[in-house]
This record gives C-alpha cells, structure tokens and sequence, in this order.
C-alpha cells in the first residue's frame, strides 16, 4: 500500500534537500572528545535558546530523559510525573534499570496535572517509603492529545518543587511546538527546570538526536552516563549539522503544522461517527475516537486510500509535520469526510 499522507508521526520526517547538503558539507571531529565544532557549535546555539550553561548532544529524547533521572536520583527515589508519559509507556522501563528509581503516576488531565496533585504526591520523609526527588512534565503531551503545559502551571509547580527540594525536568520532545503555539520562548521554560532538552527529529526535521541542556556541573554529570550507556560518538557533526539547519529554518514553520492540525480536527469534528474537542488540539497532535468499536475499521478504510494513523489505547491519533502539505491535508479531509459517510450514513 503507497502511504499518500502519512500522519502516523512526526519522527518520520525526512530531511529535506537543502539540510542533506548542509549536513553533507558539515565540519567533523571527534565528538567524545568534544573536538567535533558542528557538535560544539549545536550545543551551544541550544544552550542559549533554553537559558542553560551547557548542552550535550545525545542520539535520542529517550536517553536524554534516562541520563537526567539517573543525575538526580539515586538507586530507590522517586519521580513525579502524569501517568500518560513518555518514560511511563514507551521507554521500556529504562527507569527501573538505569536509575534505579520509582515513578508516582499522577491522574492529570490532558497529560498536565495540577500543583495541587503534586503538593499531594510529595512524600514526607520516612524511611519506610521511596523519597521524592524529581518532578518530570512532558512539554508538549503525547498521550495527552498534544496539549501545552501553560508557563503559569510550570510557575506553580517549579514554586512547590523548590519548597520541597525537589528537582524540575522538561522532557521537550516538542517543547518547540509548545513555544510557537503558546507564543513562549524557550528560555522562559528553560528557567523553571534543572535539565530541559528539546527533539530534533520530529517536527524539526533533522533525522537524529536531541539536545539536553543543564548547569555545567549537570552536564558534567550528564557526560559520565553518555559514556555509560555508550551515547558517545566520533565523527557527528555530520547529522549535529541537521540539527543546526533545523534551529535555523524549521523552528517558526512549525505553526503551519498547527493550523493543519486544526483543519484535521474541524472536519473531524463535524462528522458522523467521530468524537473529538477540537479546543484540545492546540498543537500537532490529532486524538479521536470512532463510535460503535469502529475504530479498526475506519483506520484500515483510511490506509486504503493511503492514509496513515496511529493507533492508540482504542483512539487514533493524526500528527502533522513538515513532510505533510496544505494539499495534503485537503486530500486526508477529503477522505476522512468520505469514509465517515460510509461508515456512519445518516
């Protein structure tokens, strides 16, 4: 089956010609011994856009989490987070193996909880129970429908965080997302948290890595567990440097995945059969249900005129990104407006 429009993900953007040539002429050194510039150079132009002292380059969001939980935990602690995150469903249960610690799961809503959920998570010491030591908010939520953490509940929380000791962390596998729609500067998230890293990958574009940024005295930590679970590499400047093209061209364009995103929900909103709140869609990410347990059915219908979802906890989910078009949303809602209509005449 030709996949026509794919809004499976937006990891499976390719980079564009433009950022294969730039990645091809790339200056390269020896990245662990930090001599490679594009790697330097990238890290850097991250560091200042969170506010942050260092930056380190890593091969993926998942290994940037895993070495922020492991630099501020120890063996039998506790990290905070909602109970649709990332670490919680799709890292395979790195926690428990790298870190050593345990999650509290919070109910919040969209995949953003209140201060008030956290002040009440919060252990007191006994030393019968696992300690709490860190607060993890996923910027933007995946799970969650693509919903924006607010500056003003990162505010509350990071003030209750600081009243107990405890350590901030942004899983920003699309904080940028996040920044473009709320009209936020990455900086202003970047000062409410101890470690921050932002995607490359996803709706950037770039085809590998993220960037996690930190103290200086964090991201010397944070080097020991690169070398640890084997992050360090040699020559990488040659795919840093998609990363430095996609900082520089790809981060205001992400609005156009927004509005396509909206233009998904609307017509979604408007057919029989569908379920969805499109005043939750506020990035570019499309969660909605289908009634009557059609929800395979109207998936595969959708494939068939080469049209790919993903498949979620009984939901489908659309993410828009840089490889899908104004033309190609006009094709999906074509589409989703004829297969509704077939499966639910009216």
């Amino acid at each position: 089956m030709e996949i026509k429009v794919d809004l499976f993900s937006d990891t499976g953007t390719r980079p564009s010609q433009d950022m294969r040539r730039f990645m091809a002429e790339a200056e390269v050194g020896d990245e662990q011994l930090g001599e490679d510039p594009s790697v330097n150079r990238l890290c850097r132009m991250a560091a200042e856009m969170m506010g942050k002292d260092e930056a380190i380059y890593l091969p993926s969001g998942l290994m940037a989490n895993q070495i922020s939980y492991a630099v501020h935990t120890n063996p039998g602690d506790e990290i905070i987070m909602d109970r649709t995150a990332h670490p919680i469903h799709y890292e395979a249960g790195a926690v428990a193996v790298i870190s050593g610690a345990s999650i509290k799961a919070l109910a919040g809503e969209g995949g953003i909880f209140s201060a008030a959920d956290l002040k009440a998570a919060i252990r007191g010491y006994d030393y019968h129970s696992p300690q709490t030591k860190v607060v993890s908010i996923e910027q933007t939520t995946n799970l969650g429908g693509g919903r924006i953490w607010p500056l003003e509940r990162i505010a509350e929380i990071a003030k209750i965080a600081a009243a107990n000791d405890l350590k901030m962390h942004m899983d920003g596998a699309r904080m940028l997302n996040a920044a473009i729609a709320a009209g936020v500067a990455p900086l202003d998230y970047g000062q409410y948290f101890d470690s921050i890293w932002l995607d490359l990958s996803k709706g950037l574009g770039a085809p590998v890595g993220s960037v996690l940024a930190g103290s200086a005295e964090f991201i010397e930590k944070a080097r020991f567990w690169k070398q640890r679970l084997g992050g360090a590499m040699r020559q990488a400047g040659i795919i840093a440097a998609g990363g430095i093209f996609a900082l520089e061209h790809n981060v205001s364009r992400l609005k156009e995945d927004h509005e396509h995103a909206k233009m998904l929900a609307k017509t979604i909103d408007d057919q029989p059969g569908l379920e969805i709140d499109p005043d939750t869609v506020e990035t570019n990410i499309v969660l909605f249900s289908v009634k009557d347990n059609k929800t395979e059915l109207f998936a595969d219908e959708l494939l068939k005129q080469g049209i790919r979802v993903s498949r979620l906890n009984g939901k489908l989910r659309a993410v828009t990104h840089l490889d899908v078009g104004r033309d190609d949303i006009r094709f999906a809602v074509k589409n989703i407006e004829k297969i509704a209509n077939q499966i639910f005449p009216e």
